[in-house]
């Protein structure tokens, strides 16, 4: 009874201090995509994502209420940081939903300004408001709007003291007028004021060490995405040791003395839990100031799958050679770093000759008799001596060089219609990375999907007569580089192949400017005239070391430009559910297909081939 009393008080005593508009709430989600648009239109960064910031503290006065209640004291403030522009999860500060929207274009366009510097939050808000402003005064309506609505929703200055009185003030009039209040303006900076939305993150949540874990989960696809969406917001962290295996409290600890909350670090190694309920974890991350993570060397069996020892030579595949260097950008210092990782070609130690799996063999036959009718489909030459039809255009020319008194050397006025070569070289690649061991129903993983796309591929690139390659790729650090050959331009594609294929598995991470590099080297050496570059991934670039995040898109990027100043046509095809989040970025709007289901990729790869091939004249 004194339970449900409990939890009847919390209900009531939390809706009466929330001083929102729950009915006006907007979600991110709801305007990412075009707010992303207008962001990289503004002037953004395109580099950057858009992402949910969590809630920190703001340590200003709270009412009554709130302390009562114990909620008001974290709150959501856009910030960026060199990977994203980190937006509030959800607002409904704001009466209307219009408003709330209003207010997250404005903090979008606040943003392209940069980050704001430390030492003066007042002056440095005021200043990125003008230069917004400034470059663009379409928006002074709508921040004017912004302001005249927000101003109601801060504290009243009755109630504050007459230190926190002047400072409200000061703020209000820099609101109003920004750019009024000097930097000479008294402004006590041991008084916390009360949150600013119309201005970014006065000390924005900078994680104190690189938390990404670079782990690929074991995960179910659909599980992952849901677990994604759940909670995507970005936190303070930092990095510690990994302590002692020792479970439990140490010795001579008095636990009737020394009480902890759940914000306090204590260096103890409490083991991973099977617990499927994220809810309590979630709960807790919410409230913490700062998470202290470790990295453990074992192993849990639901999520995280950690395999990262390199095999003997004798249990490896075949190096074909000691390796070959590559460059690798460098972003922060714009400039290529020479010689800076080293590239394995090697060839599967354990390859058996394989006829084509039987449950292929159907829709294989279908659509090697559709590419068979493509590579004998027939086109029109012009410029013949003779031929079943007038060349409209040669005949024009050749008669307007008469009346001219010019004698045309050869009269070629005839079109004739034979079977056409198709003059083009395709190189597919494919990411081979730890990721591609998650198990998308209770028979298939992302590694058998691939596998079966390139069996798909490589019979119907060989019905209709295409040069083609196939090569996999993965990484474990710069040093170490993976490019498994499947198929060279100049192997005929037979049962070896098939075997090559049907040995293929999940391997390390996803250097991909590496990979994307030698096989644009590759593919550059062909004689045909058009080259097309098939990448086949489920994930976005990421290693053990700093190419997790804004370093590796960098440098995948800058491959993408090499490949193309060579004359190739990079696409990459995907199943990766924030694809549209930076292959955007990579290879612009239409240099990428996102495929929903990671079942429909060995029907949809011929597909797109087709569509790009039909793209390039072939």
């Amino acid at each position: 009874m004194e339970e449900r009393v409990g939890q009847y008080w919390h209900r009531f005593i939390t809706r009466a201090a929330h001083n929102s508009f729950p009915k006006a709430k907007l979600e991110l989600q709801q305007v990412k995509a075009p707010l992303g648009v207008f962001f990289r239109a503004m002037g953004g960064d395109a580099g950057l994502t858009i992402s949910s910031c969590s809630a920190t503290s703001h340590g200003a006065r709270r009412s009554w209420l709130h302390r009562l209640a114990g909620t008001g004291q974290k709150v959501e403030l856009a910030w960026r940081d060199e990977r994203c522009l980190y937006l509030p999860h959800s607002l409904d500060v704001l009466p209307s939903q219009a408003l709330n929207q209003d207010l997250y274009y404005w903090l979008a366009a606040l943003a392209t300004s940069g980050s704001l510097p430390a030492d003066d939050w007042l002056q440095a808000s005021q200043q990125a408001t003008i230069k917004t402003l400034g470059a663009f005064p379409g928006l002074t309506g709508r921040y004017e709007q912004l302001v005249a609505a927000m101003l109601p929703m801060r504290p009243s200055l009755k109630s504050l003291s007459e230190a926190e009185k002047y400072q409200e003030k000061t703020i209000r009039q820099a609101l109003c007028d920004p750019g009024s209040v000097t930097a000479g303006t008294f402004f006590d900076s041991t008084i916390s004021p009360a949150p600013v939305y119309l201005w970014l993150h006065p000390s924005p949540p900078l994680a104190t060490a690189d938390l990404s874990t670079n782990e690929d989960s074991t995960v179910g696809l659909d599980e992952a995405k849901k677990i994604a969406q759940a909670d995507e917001r970005r936190r303070r962290g930092e990095r510690v040791e990994m302590p002692d295996d020792k479970p439990g409290a140490p010795f001579g600890v008095r636990h009737e003395t020394s009480l902890f909350t759940f914000a306090e670090y204590v260096k103890l190694d409490r083991s991973a839990e099977e617990d499927e309920d994220l809810s309590d974890a979630e709960k807790i991350a919410d409230e913490l100031d700062q998470m202290s993570l470790s990295q453990s060397q074992t192993s849990t069996t639901s999520r995280i799958k950690f395999d990262l020892d390199l095999p003997s030579a004798a249990a490896d595949d075949l190096v074909l050679s000691e390796g070959i260097r590559y460059p690798e950008w460098d972003y922060s210092k714009q400039q290529l770093q020479a010689d800076y990782c080293q590239l394995l070609p090697m060839l599967s130690r354990d390859a058996v000759a394989c006829d084509l799996p039987e449950h292929l063999r159907k829709p294989c036959t279908i659509l090697k008799r559709q590419f068979q009718q493509l590579a004998a489909f027939p086109r029109w030459h012009k410029g013949q001596f003779e031929g079943d039809r007038l060349d409209i255009e040669a005949y024009v020319d050749y008669w307007a060089s008469l009346q001219q008194g010019q004698q045309p050397a050869e009269a070629r006025l005839f079109s004739q219609k034979y079977p056409a070569a198709r003059d083009l070289a395709t190189l597919l690649l494919a990411d081979l990375s730890l990721s591609t061991d998650a198990w998308i129903n209770d028979e298939q993983q992302v590694i058998d999907v691939i596998r079966d796309s390139l069996y798909v591929f490589a019979e119907s690139l060989k019905a209709a007569g295409d040069e083609f390659a196939i090569h996999g790729f993965s990484s474990c650090k710069p040093s170490h580089v993976r490019m498994h050959c499947i198929k060279n331009f100049s192997e005929v594609y037979n049962a070896n192949i098939r075997g090559r294929i049907a040995a293929i598995k999940p391997g390390f991470y996803t250097r991909m400017g590496a990979a994307i590099r030698h096989a644009s080297v590759l593919l550059g050496r062909q004689t045909e005239e058009k080259k097309l570059l098939l990448i086949i991934t489920d994930g976005k670039p990421n290693d053990l070391d700093r190419y997790e995040g804004r370093y590796g898109i960098e440098d995948t990027r800058m491959a993408i430009v090499e490949a193309r100043k060579q004359g190739l046509v990079p696409f990459c095809i995907t199943i990766d559910s924030r694809a549209n989040q930076y292959l955007p970025y990579l290879f612009g709007r239409q240099g990428y297909s996102w495929i929903s289901s990671a079942r429909q990729l060995p029907q949809k790869l011929p597909q797109l081939y087709l569509m790009l091939t039909q793209r390039l004249g072939q």
